[in-house]
């Protein structure tokens, strides 16, 4: 299944293969960006721990969300 993955990716162009890694640049952006706004003791913004914690479970979902879409563009 990788080496299908991995002759998909290298029959991409080079603008599809440009934007397959800024998806995954962003994916990794979201996803440190959920877990910094929920571990971070001293956060710069005034909000409580538990709107802290539900925006950081966002960004993180909003970061699974783009990781499987990424998957599936790979894939076909």
């Amino acid at each position: 299944m990788l080496d299908n993955i991995l002759d998909n990716i290298k029959k991409k162009s080079l603008k599809e293969r440009f934007l397959l890694v800024l998806g995954i640049l962003f994916f990794l952006l979201y996803l440190v960006l959920g877990l910094f706004i929920i571990f971070m003791d001293n956060f710069p913004l005034d909000m409580s721990l538990p709107y802290r914690i539900a925006f950081g479970v966002i960004l993180i979902a909003y970061a699974s969300f783009r990781f499987f879409r990424i998957i599936n563009d790979t894939n076909t």
